[in-house]
């Protein structure tokens, strides 16, 4: 009889649950579903309990690829969201996968948190001779979308030159030469 009194309990907490979005990819740190579910500025792709405040404009990870690039950076969670970036841009994301790779003939540079020399952007950037610098960890939450970023994938540092209005990202034409 108890086992009968538990199941409208039960159906309740799994409802709940379920209702949740999906947790992020990368989680660092002591996790609650329920307060980051709450969190009306809360990102699909990373948890970072520490959520320290830069001291630098340099993000640092491990250099994976030779080369020295300036360019504004795209700040991707999902390959999916990959279709809006533009040609020679630099890609800050996660992680990537095989999944990722047509991305890669359209950006200059890329930069992810998760990451080492033989990580899948890794050996893509080298195969096609693209700055790339993985590992940094926190990346996707030090650099934005629009941002002047010169990536150095031979010392394995990213930095930011100049901070962009969001707003301007996305009325601005794509740059010709």
């Amino acid at each position: 009889m108890e086992l009968i009194i538990s199941v409208p309990a039960r159906r309740a907490a799994y409802e709940g649950y379920r209702a949740l979005p999906t947790y992020p990819t990368l989680i660092r740190g002591e996790f609650d579903p329920a307060t980051w579910a709450a969190d009306p500025n809360r990102r699909a792709d990373l948890f970072d309990a520490q959520d320290a405040t830069p001291t630098t404009d340099t993000v640092s990870g491990s250099p994976a690829s030779a080369g020295v690039v300036e360019g504004i950076a795209r700040v991707v969670a999902t390959v999916e969201e990959g279709e809006a970036i533009r040609p020679g841009e630099i890609l800050v994301t996660t992680v990537t996968n095989i999944g990722w790779t047509p991305l890669f003939t359209r950006i200059s540079a890329i930069v992810t948190d998760v990451g080492a020399n033989l990580s899948h952007a890794s050996i893509v950037a080298r195969e096609l001779g693209i700055a790339a610098v993985v590992g940094c960890g926190n990346a996707t939450t030090r650099i934005r979308t629009g941002d002047r970023i010169r990536v150095d994938g031979g010392r394995g540092t990213v930095e930011v030159l100049d901070v962009q209005d969001l707003r301007d990202v996305a009325t601005a034409a794509p740059e010709t030469s």
